[in-house]
């Protein structure tokens, strides 16, 4: 999954493709490289990021998805909280919803998606994005994780999304420090007890600034981020979602190799 913000604040690629053309030219480029899904955002999700409204987020999002999909190009995923953008998207010609609070936030996502019938991950995410990272505590990470992903699944079923349609996704980096980011690395595995196929999103997060001690430069995480990502894969994440989408797919394949699986 590659990712393409057109956020003017996000924590690694803010302002790099906000107007529409550049926008849908990385997404190209995220494709021809080998991306399997783009996943479009409008909403920053770093600390101290202003808060986007609906119309905004719509604003900056819908005619990306229209003009990728205008080119011909897909699967395009939409990275958002609100149901209103979502439905937008998937009217623009999206193909599925990434939504990190796990259907949390807007009481209309479950219900869109059972209606649209569409993927859709849900991600594990405590309290807001302004005071998730206001010192997280666990008594035991990755138990809760999987438990409140549990919760967020049950949450879906309950407004009648099929199960075939979720996917799951930890939230490395949100609401957790980076020991907790690491530990939940470790024991990736303990989450194919919910069934459903794993999403992992370590790219350049900062976690791995911490352990390389790079803490403004998210540019320089990638050999960090290559990393993570082979330990997601060979703890049997199905998709990783990164910026840097040729050289994680050679990371990725070559992991693939080593699990014995077609590279």
């Amino acid at each position: 999954m590659g990712v393409l913000n057109v956020t003017p604040d996000s924590f690694s690629d803010g302002g790099a493709h906000a107007g529409v053309d550049d926008a849908a030219a990385h997404g190209l480029a995220l494709f021809a490289a080998g991306a399997d899904v783009v996943d479009i955002g409008g909403e920053s999700t770093r600390p101290g990021a202003a808060a986007v409204d609906a119309a905004e987020e719509r604003r900056r999002v819908v005619p990306v998805v229209r003009a990728l999909r205008e080119s011909g190009a897909g699967p395009i995923s939409v990275d958002t909280t609100k149901a209103e953008v979502a439905a937008a998207a998937l009217d623009a010609g999206a193909d599925m919803v990434n939504d990190v609070s796990g259907l949390r936030f807007d009481p209309a996502m479950a219900p869109l998606i059972a209606q649209r019938g569409v993927p859709a991950v849900l991600m594990h995410l405590r309290g807001s994005f302004g005071t998730m990272h206001r010192e997280p505590r666990y008594r035991d990470v990755m138990a809760e994780v999987a438990a409140e992903l549990r919760e967020a699944l049950a949450r879906a079923e309950q407004a009648g999304v099929r199960r075939e349609q979720t996917i799951v996704d930890p939230g490395l980096g949100f609401a957790k420090d980076a020991a907790h980011t690491l530990e939940v690395l470790r024991r990736l595995p303990e989450l194919a007890a919910l069934g459903r196929p794993v999403l992992a999103g370590p790219s350049r997060k900062s976690f791995i600034g911490r352990v390389l001690d790079r803490p403004a430069r998210t540019n320089d995480r990638l050999y960090g981020t290559a990393a993570a990502v082979a330990a997601c894969v060979l703890a049997g994440a199905h998709m990783v979602r990164v910026h840097d989408v040729r050289e994680m797919m050679d990371v990725a394949r070559m992991c693939d190799a080593i699990r014995g699986e077609a590279a």
